[in-house]
């Protein structure tokens, strides 16, 4: 008995499946198509190297159709069979397919090549995946770490007795002045407060009215931004509500202040 184990992988080149070998036990098998099958006659044909391939196989399976031994069924089988079938149960026990020794051996061993076949087919390796399509991702630029905000400064505009008017904190970075004011009376004239910026050495420059009850933000314009830095002063005057903001001061100063730092 040829005791070569047609399973292993005699080419170790690593070939594209399948392999010469499995291919000529798929044919020996009967589980090729058509088409396959065809193409394996002619190349029995015509390459002796895949003819002994496909002879190897022949021997290998029929030395385990020789292994099969008749197995005598129970009694009882054959009417049941028959019963199954609709047929009487009782029978000619000399004829029939169903009756006949060789039949059943036949079957076992179909049966035998079948579980050699699915073996064999599970040989081979699976198809392989297709490679997903390549997806370029553009670079994302990480989001910039902002520092911790820096303390910001905080100037006190006190009145001429020295009690606090208006505490001003000044976010130079955002170019923004928030007023928070120590609530007074209205002036009696009318008049309004109104916000100056007086860099060292230049002339008062209006940022705008401010509220002498409510907290608020006034924005500072983009003219202005470099002057609000240390040294300059922060001073708020009585004005006439029209035509704010003014060139210049015309009122009383009711608080100042100097920023101190940035």
């Amino acid at each position: 008995m040829n005791t070569h184990d047609p399973f292993a992988n005699d080419d170790a080149s690593g070939a594209t499946p399948p392999s010469d070998e499995v291919r000529a036990g798929e044919y020996v098998l009967g589980v090729l198509d058509a088409s396959e099958r065809s193409q394996a006659q002619v190349r029995i044909d015509a390459e002796p190297a895949f003819a002994a391939l496909v002879e190897r196989w022949d021997q290998y399976f029929a030395s385990w159709l020789l292994q099969v031994e008749a197995v005598a069924p129970a009694a009882h089988v054959w009417p049941r069979i028959r019963t199954e079938l609709g047929w009487p149960s009782v029978g000619d026990a000399r004829g029939g397919v169903w009756n006949s020794l060789p039949f059943w051996r036949a079957a076992t061993g179909l049966a035998v090549a079948a579980g050699l076949a699915a073996v064999v087919i599970g040989l081979r390796p699976p198809a392989p995946t297709p490679a997903p399509p390549t997806v370029v991702v553009q670079p994302v630029e990480p989001p910039a770490i902002e520092a911790p905000d820096a303390p910001r400064p905080v100037t006190v505009l006190a009145r001429d007795d020295g009690s606090t008017g208006w505490v001003a904190t000044i976010d130079p970075v955002a170019s923004e002045v928030l007023m928070v004011p120590v609530p007074v009376p209205a002036d009696p004239a009318g008049r309004v407060h109104e916000l100056w910026l007086i860099a060292e050495g230049a002339a008062p420059q209006s940022l705008g009215q401010v509220s002498g009850d409510t907290a608020h933000t006034i924005e500072v314009p983009a003219a202005l931004r470099d002057a609000l830095a240390v040294g300059a002063t922060l001073a708020i005057t009585l004005e006439p509500e029209a035509g704010i903001p003014h060139a210049a001061p015309t009122g009383p100063i009711v608080a100042k202040g100097g920023i101190a730092r940035i």
